[in-house]
């Protein structure tokens, strides 16, 4: 199996058995993102404690990518401080930046090296990065409580 195929299939495992994919009903944030150029969208709550986040837990629709992405960010994202959350979120941003010039640390991208591929088609960068810039958003009204 070569690493293209491995790829297709966590993105697909992530998109059919999505983690964290039910709105808890307390949270310290709340945010609404829609990709305007395809409709994709999310609902995301946050939850954090004493400067991490403690939670992540979303509802959304759209195609596999969108949704597999934030299943991937909302897992790897929760039990992070704030600030390791935005250093993880900003070498995924440069990796969907990348125009497939770069693979990714798979030591801190963990599942989300699997949409380095994306960064060659700008039309799908957009549905890999709404779930991050709205964790990245819901994380900027948390700590502003």
């Amino acid at each position: 199996m070569n690493l293209d195929t491995l790829y297709q299939e966590v993105i697909l495992d992530h998109y059919k058995n999505p983690l964290n994919k039910k709105l808890s009903t307390t949270f310290d944030a709340q945010v609404h993102h829609i990709n305007p150029s395809c409709g994709d969208e999310i609902t995301l709550n946050l939850s954090a404690a004493d400067g991490s986040i403690t939670s992540i837990t979303w509802d959304g629709v759209g195609c596999s990518i969108s949704q597999a992405s934030v299943s991937i960010a909302s897992d790897l994202l929760a039990g992070k401080t704030f600030a390791d959350a935005q250093a993880i979120t900003d070498q995924f941003v440069d990796l969907m930046q990348s125009k497939g010039k770069k693979v990714g640390d798979e030591a801190i991208l963990e599942d989300a090296v699997a949409l380095a591929g994306v960064s060659q088609y700008p039309a799908r960068i957009k549905c890999a990065l709404l779930g991050w810039m709205a964790v990245k958003d819901a994380a900027i009204q948390a700590q502003s409580k």
